[in-house]
C-alpha cells in the first residue's frame, strides 16, 4: 500500500513516500480501515524530530499520524460492535503504523461511528484534538453549567474544539488569540476575546473556574493568577509548577491523551446536534511534498483550525 514514512529522526525532509508498504494485519480485536482522511497534530512532528523517542521508542520505518477517518474493510473475529462497510473515525493507539497510509489497523474500543452530517475530512480533524479538549474540560476539570473558562490559543486545533465543548455545557468562555482571529473565535461562541498582542489576559481576567493551557511556559505560570481557589488548571504543553499550585490551592496537572471510542462517540453526538464543528484551515494530499508542507505549517504554531490530509 501507499504510505508516507520516516526512516530516521530529523526535519520534514525525512518524510518519504513509498508504494510497497505491507497492509497491516489485524488482531482479533481490531478492524482494518481503508483511510479516507487523516490530520496533522504537533505530536506527529515532535515524534519525527525525535523529541519523544524516550517515551515512545519505535523502530524504523515509522508511519506517523494518529487521526483516522474511513471505511471498515475487515473485522477481527472478536469484534462485535462494528462491521465491514461502517464509516468510522478514531484516534488509533500510538503505534509505529500510523495513519499517513492507505490502510490502518484500529482497536475496536477506540472506534466511533462517523456522524452522517460530516465529511471524512471533518471527521479526521476531530479525534486527537477533540478528545484532548474533552478530557481537559470534562475528565480533568469536571466542567459544569455556568463555569467561567479560559482557553488559551483558541484558534488552534485543540483550542477551537475546547471553546465549542465548553459552550455546549453553557459555560462562559474567554480565549486568547491574535486580532486576526477575533471574528473566528466569536463565531465559535467566545464571550470574551483577548488579543494577546495588545493586552495581558492576567490584567483583564480574574476568578475563573477553569483554565485550559495549550502553550506552556510563562503563559502556564501566569494562568495560576486568574483562577479561583480550588479551580483546575490543565495543560497539554507543560507540567504546572506544583509549588505554585499548592500555594494557590488549585488542582493543576498535565494531560496526556488517552484514546477512547466512547468519548469520541460523545463528540460525534455534539457534531450531529450542530454544537461542535471542526474547522479545517488547510488541506493537503497524501503525497511526500504535501506532508512536508503540512508538517512545516504545523511547526509554525500559527495554523488556524486543523490541517487535514486527504487520502481518498
Amino acid at each position: 500500500m501507499k504510505a508516507i514514512i520516516i526512516e530516521q529522526y530529523g526535519d520534514a525532509n525525512q518524510l518519504k513516500e513509498k508504494d510497497d508498504i505491507p497492509v497491516p494485519e489485524i488482531k482479533d480485536n481490531q478492524v482494518l480501515v481503508e483511510m479516507h482522511a487523516t490530520s496533522i497534530n504537533p505530536i506527529d512532528w515532535k515524534l519525527r524530530e525525535g523529541y519523544l523517542q524516550e517515551g515512545v521508542p519505535f523502530e524504523f520505518p515509522i508511519i506517523l499520524g494518529w487521526d483516522a477517518a474511513g471505511v471498515i474493510k475487515q473485522v477481527g473475529k472478536n469484534v462485535t460492535s462494528f462491521q465491514v462497510g461502517d464509516e468510522i473515525f478514531a484516534r488509533p493507539a500510538l503505534t509505529p503504523n500510523g495513519t499517513y497510509a492507505a490502510y490502518t489497523a484500529v482497536d475496536e474500543k477506540l472506534l466511533a461511528m462517523k456522524p452522517k452530517n460530516i465529511s471524512f475530512e471533518e471527521a479526521a480533524a476531530v479525534p486527537l484534538a477533540g478528545l484532548t479538549a474533552w478530557q481537559c474540560l470534562v475528565n480533568f476539570s469536571e466542567i459544569k453549567k455556568g463555569d467561567r473558562v479560559l482557553i488559551h490559543a483558541g484558534s488552534g486545533g485543540v483550542g477551537s474544539m475546547a471553546i465549542q465543548i465548553a459552550k455546549s455545557f453553557d459555560a462562559y468562555v474567554a480565549s486568547t488569540a491574535s486580532g486576526k482571529n477575533e471574528t473566528f473565535l466569536k463565531e465559535l461562541g467566545v464571550d470574551q476575546f483577548i488579543n494577546y498582542k495588545e493586552e495581558d489576559f492576567e490584567d483583564v481576567l480574574q476568578d475563573y473556574d477553569i483554565v485550559v493551557d495549550t502553550l506552556g511556559g510563562e503563559i502556564l505560570n501566569k494562568s495560576f493568577h486568574v483562577l479561583k481557589e480550588g479551580g483546575p488548571l490543565v495543560s497539554i504543553a507543560g507540567q504546572p509548577d506544583e509549588k505554585l499550585a499548592k500555594q494557590k490551592g488549585v488542582k493543576a496537572g498535565f494531560l496526556w491523551l488517552e484514546p477512547d471510542g466512547g468519548e469520541l462517540s460523545e463528540l460525534g453526538k455534539l457534531m450531529e446536534d450542530g454544537k461542535l464543528k471542526p474547522y479545517i484551515g488547510h488541506t493537503f494530499p497524501l503525497i511526500e511534498n504535501g506532508l512536508k508542507e503540512a508538517h512545516r505549517l504545523s511547526e509554525t504554531h500559527h495554523a488556524k483550525g486543523k490541517i487535514v490530509i486527504q487520502i481518498k
